[in-house]
């Protein structure tokens, strides 16, 4: 009677202890030796995070203990360091020194050390944007404008091994964007629905922003609370830290496997779209610099840039990179590419509200790509009829979806295989990319 009193009280006590945790646990920037974890509590709890090799029967070894506090959201963003490469680790969250119950299996792996020892591992990622989550509060009246949760089950039944938001992952509402509060409020509720967890607790997250978790509509570097911005997406992100001098904003750079990721901001320095004098550019000439020596300097044998707008888009609407006098920047980026023959370069974009693969083939030059993934769960938008002189036949897609993508092969043969779900998994449409060598 005593042993069943017991497991009821630890059991109730577990489940009061769950209770304290607002979103997460998450699962950041994975390197050889680091991992980034991150939770939000409900209210100051002191966490730490205890975790063990799953290839041994070690005791749980826990981070430092962190203090979480309201003026930051009660966030606790943790670097777990000293690790080994190409192991696979087991994470728990401890709450004022009480282990929380796991999330799926709650693990992460380590990048393994694979170079000149072995072929590189294959690898796959899911990719996505304009994540609409309805609060009726905050909302405008009528048909609600997001749905179709289920679509992050579905990402997480494909068992990537990483996750990139490709921007409005949050949609901010007008009372968000004028204050830090309001901010907080939306990725606070936005992260609050349970078809999440289990993909953030069990699956790398990276992510860029576009102009809906940036600030205003279609706004640009004027925003006078970018710094806020950039603030609270920092807080509730764990992407690489960012060390390089000369870059602002949420730029920023990752590798996996043999592949190289560029994360790039499409508003920090971003001119007015209305605007007629001046220097037009969207990423800024810092930015814009940075990102030609990394793709001149980068082996990869795929280079993928994560940006928040469409790139290659022949038709000059909305917000396309060839749309409100940015074409020039986009035409030097391109002439880069061509000029130092840079190869597999590959753009991951959002914003649309429609998917669609891109393609810019021209004899003798590189061939470069744009894969436009939107939306998760937000209103859709049918561009089929738009003036794209570059879309891939069939690849239009106008309903909610993800994008699955796969690099498999030898090193200097590598495949991409670009596969296009619905949000209940379903496949629409697939493409394979080899790399041209």
């Amino acid at each position: 009677m005593k042993l069943v009193h017991l497991f009821t009280f630890s059991f109730l006590y577990a489940q009061l202890a769950i209770s304290q945790i607002e979103n997460g646990p998450m699962i950041g920037h994975v390197s050889h030796a680091e991992a980034k974890l991150w939770v939000q509590t409900v209210k100051s709890q002191t966490v730490e995070f205890a975790y063990r090799s799953t290839q041994s029967n070690e005791k749980w070894r826990y981070s430092q203990p962190f203090v979480t506090k309201a003026n930051d959201a009660f966030i606790c963003e943790l670097t777990l360091n000293n690790l080994n490469p190409g192991i696979t680790y087991e994470y728990r969250v401890a709450l004022n020194h009480q282990l929380q119950a796991p999330i799926g299996k709650q693990q992460f792996t380590t990048a393994s050390h694979w170079a000149y020892r072995t072929p590189p591992p294959n690898f796959s990622f899911a990719i996505g944007s304009c994540a609409y989550i309805n609060e009726v509060t905050y909302d405008r009246d009528g048909k609600a404008y997001g749905g179709a949760y289920q679509i992050f089950e579905s990402i997480a039944n494909q068992q990537p091994d990483l996750m990139l938001w490709l921007g409005d992952n949050v949609y901010f509402r007008e009372p968000d964007w004028t204050s830090r509060s309001g901010m907080i409020h939306r990725y606070t509720h936005s992260r609050n629905i349970s078809e999440l967890e289990h993909l953030l607790a069990n699956t790398p997250q990276y992510a860029i922003w576009d102009d809906h978790d940036f600030g205003p509509n279609n706004l640009d570097g004027s925003f006078i609370n970018k710094g806020l911005s950039k603030e609270v997406f920092d807080l509730f992100w764990a992407n690489p830290d960012q060390h390089h001098a000369d870059l602002v904003g949420i730029t920023n750079q990752f590798e996996w496997s043999d592949c190289h990721f560029f994360l790039l901001d499409n508003r920090f320095s971003r001119s007015p779209n209305d605007r007629t004098d001046g220097e037009r550019t969207i990423l800024g000439k810092s930015q814009l610099e940075w990102l030609k020596d990394a793709l001149v300097s980068s082996p990869a044998s795929f280079k993928f840039i994560a940006i928040g707008g469409q790139f290659l888009n022949t038709a000059p609407v909305f917000e396309n990179h060839i749309a409100n006098g940015f074409d020039q920047e986009r035409q030097e980026l391109i002439d880069f590419i061509y000029l130092h023959q840079i190869k597999n370069v590959i753009f991951l974009t959002g914003d649309r509200h429609h998917s669609e693969l891109s393609m810019l083939k021209v004899e003798g030059k590189p061939t470069i790509y744009d894969l436009t993934i939107s939306p998760l769960t937000s209103g859709v938008h049918d561009a089929s009829q738009e003036a794209n002189l570059l879309r891939v036949a069939g690849s239009h897609i106008a309903k909610r979806n993800f994008g699955l993508l796969s690099v498999e092969g030898e090193l200097n043969t590598r495949v991409l295989t670009i596969e296009i779900k619905d949000a209940d998994g379903l496949p629409l449409w697939q493409t394979q990319i080899t790399g041209e060598k």
